[in-house]
């Protein structure tokens, strides 16, 4: 196993990714798996760096004293060349003399390299506008962010020594660079987390506890579900009162299971349809984008047409509740095989068609958190499609046949005030994320994570089955409330709706283009990456404050439920410590990929979620 050369904390010169600019830098830490050294630039970006990307100081300031050296014999050349005119046979004599001594020069600095140049070379060249615009994601070498660089320029002749070099060390011509320089120019890569992600393919930060951790989250998660569906069921629901566990074979039914594969399948034809806008997804590594289908409102029209027929020919969808148990049963048993088939076709996935963070080499930490970044069957992606169309439209659904089947066994001619405001809260939740759809392409869910069992029992089973606990609560708890209560908790909602829809717009319009006339009130802190963070409007008042808006509309769900038992409430818990996690990832995920910005970010905006608390 090799030692390393390079000790924490000591100074050194490391190449930028993708460049060939070597900055100083600090040695923050080495990992013994990957053998990878984590650098720390003056700007504060961090990067994982190889052994042969780094190099120490003294080689640079050796190279640099050679070329002070020889400046001088350059000046003095210059000056008896323009004595020459008034002195013409000495003048011609000493320049002869110095030329032969330049042209030793030259043979000597092309040996010197030859033995000196590391196995990654250098271009060393003169600093200019141009060069300092090469590569747009690098840092600038400027004295606003106090990075410094190693700069020489070597004009060589084209004989057998250069020749010989050029060959060893594979230095491309002028020509090939400014191909290169295009290439550069029209991909637009930038220095991101993307970089990263390249120079170190393996995930070396484990989540969720690790792999201990993630194989309890593969039982706990649906064990919590089945938890929380026989709590509801309970006439006395309180968390001392633990429910009686049913038999096995009632837990299973082959036509539910049929109905579910039908209701699936159903949504995966809608995803199909050639109707709706295609647009780009955001670049992945590779300077690739995907191009995706929005349609997911008009599988919402269609589905409730589909239901309307249904409920027209007097089908029974109250069906729903008496085997809602069984549904749950039938969504966790396909998450897993669908589990189970994504992390096999992943393991013949490309290297750079991998998560960032579900590629760390162990199987049950992979598995639960998705191997593969955007699986797909030809154009079919199964994230994306899973992310909004069969749980989500599939959540309203469950809670119109909870509607119906409160109305049925109360002997009700129309729904409870505490129902319909649940259905209508949670109905315009949906309806928003599906007409808004493009905005998911900008999420963590599409844009880092993979597709594992995570996002597939999220998707399919947490939220369908868990976001409509309320209705299902409501069915078996009559909760009476009166107008003005109701009018109370309707505000409470149209606040937490207002800060979220208005947040995520601001966030998505900036993003896609920072130039709107629109956001022309906005004020950034610019960063390496070329992104900006805003430090105004709904961003310049708390870091998440789409998260606050999720609280309170969560909030808003569970007090129609009223306050005799906490399990209308499990939502918001989650819910609070849901995004407190997700904060707390986001806040090191933004560290990493934007360096000392984000810590000047910090400072403007020091709240999280709640202003003047967290």
């Amino acid at each position: 196993m090799p030692s390393r050369k390079y000790a924490d904390g000591e100074m050194v010169m490391g190449r930028w990714p993708g460049s060939v600019l070597y900055y100083e830098v600090q040695v923050a830490s080495y990992d013994d798996t990957t053998h990878l050294y984590t650098v720390k630039y003056k700007d504060g970006t961090e990067l994982a760096l190889k052994e042969s990307d780094i190099r120490s100081q003294s080689s640079f300031k050796h190279r640099k004293s050679q070329s002070s050296s020889s400046s001088p014999s350059r000046r003095s050349t210059s000056r008896s060349r323009s004595r020459s005119p008034g002195r013409p046979g000495k003048g011609r004599r000493r320049s002869s003399s110095q030329s032969r001594e330049h042209k030793n020069d030259k043979k000597k600095t092309i040996q010197e390299t030859s033995i000196a140049l590391p196995p990654v070379f250098l271009f060393l060249f003169k600093p200019s506008e141009n060069n300092t615009k090469r590569y747009n994601g690098e840092p600038e070498s400027t004295e606003k962010n106090d990075t410094s660089c190693i700069i020489l320029e070597h004009k060589l002749k084209p004989d057998l020594e250069v020749k010989r070099v050029l060959e060893q060390y594979s230095l491309r011509s002028r020509k090939d660079e400014k191909k290169k320089e295009e290439i550069y120019s029209e991909k637009k890569i930038f220095a991101t987390v993307k970089t990263i992600e390249k120079a170190s393919t393996k995930t070396k930060e484990l989540e969720f506890g690790g792999r201990i951790g993630t194989f309890m989250m593969i039982l706990f998660l649906p064990a919590t579900v089945f938890y929380l569906l026989l709590m509801c069921k309970q006439d006395d629901p309180s968390l001392m009162n633990f429910p009686a566990l049913p038999a096995l074979e009632s837990l299973w039914e082959t036509r539910v299971f049929g109905i579910f594969l039908l209701w699936f399948f159903l949504q995966a034809l809608f995803y199909m349809l050639p109707i709706g806008k295609v647009v780009e997804g955001l670049p992945l590594s590779t300077g690739k984008k995907l191009q995706y289908r929005i349609n997911g409102f008009y599988a919402f029209i269609f589905t409730a047409a589909a239901i309307g027929i249904l409920l027209y020919f007097q089908f029974e969808l109250h069906y729903l509740y008496d085997h809602f148990m069984q549904f749950a049963v039938s969504a966790a048993a396909f998450s897993l095989a669908l589990s189970i088939y994504l992390y096999v076709r992943s393991l013949k996935a490309p290297e750079e068609e991998l998560a960032p963070g579900g590629n760390s080499g162990y199987f049950i930490y992979d598995f639960f958190t998705g191997h593969e970044l955007n699986p797909r069957i030809g154009s079919f992606d199964l994230k994306y499609f899973c992310e909004l169309r069969p749980g989500l439209i599939g959540w309203v659904v469950i809670n119109l046949a909870m509607l119906l089947a409160e109305m049925k066994i109360h002997n009700l001619s129309v729904p409870s005030l505490s129902m319909i405001l649940v259905n209508s809260f949670q109905l315009l939740y949906v309806v928003d994320a599906l007409w808004n759809e493009e905005a998911v392409l900008t999420t963590m869910d599409i844009t880092h994570d993979g597709f594992g069992f995570m996002l597939a029992f999220g998707d399919l089973v947490w939220v369908p089955f868990v976001y409509s606990l309320q209705a299902f609560y409501l069915v078996g708890h009559p909760t009476v409330i009166s107008w003005p209560v109701a009018a109370a908790i309707t505000l409470v909602n149209c606040i937490g709706y207002y800060i979220f829809r208005s947040a995520n717009s601001q966030k998505n319009s900036f993003r896609r283009n920072p130039a709107d006339p629109k956001l022309a009130n906005l004020k950034f802190i610019p960063t390496a990456t070329g992104k900006g963070l805003l430090v105004t409007g709904w961003w310049g008042f708390v870091r998440h404050p789409n998260y606050l808006g999720d609280i309170i509309m969560a909030l808003a769900w569970s007090l129609p439920c009223g306050f005799n038992h906490i399990l209308p409430y499990f939502y918001v818990i989650y819910f609070i410590c849901l995004l407190v996690h997700r904060e707390a990832r986001d806040e090191h995920h933004c560290k990493q990929k934007y360096g000392l910005a984000w810590e000047r970010y910090c400072q403007r905006v020091p709240y999280r979620i709640f202003p003047y608390i967290y």
